[in-house]
C-alpha cells in the first residue's frame, strides 16, 4: 500500500488509502491520516472522490500536496470513522 507523507502545521502525517469502498461503490474511497506511534498516535479520516482514474492507488498517487492538506482539513477524529473500526488512537 503506497503511503505519502505531508506537514501540516508543522506536524508530520502520513496519509494512506484505507483501502475500504464506501457504499457509493467506487466513486469514493477513504483516507488514513496518521502522525505519531504507539499510544501517541493519532489517525484522522476522510474520503475523497477521484476525477478522471477509478483505481484507487493511482488516483492517490495522483493528489497534490495542496489536495492532501485540503483533504486532511476535512478530516474527522478516527473513532468516528469504520475505516478504523472507530478507534480512539
Amino acid at each position: 500500500m503506497a503511503r505519502r507523507t505531508l506537514t501540516v502545521e508543522g506536524e508530520r502525517w502520513e496519509v494512506y488509502p484505507s483501502g475500504r469502498v464506501t457504499v457509493y461503490g467506487r466513486d469514493q474511497f477513504g483516507l488514513i491520516f496518521e502522525s505519531g506511534t504507539g499510544t501517541q498516535r493519532r489517525r484522522r479520516v476522510t474520503h475523497f472522490s477521484p476525477v478522471g482514474s477509478r483505481a484507487p492507488q493511482r488516483a492517490f498517487l495522483e493528489l497534490s500536496e495542496r489536495d492532501l492538506v485540503e483533504l486532511f482539513q476535512q478530516s474527522q477524529p478516527a473513532w468516528t470513522a469504520p475505516e478504523v473500526a472507530y478507534a480512539a488512537h
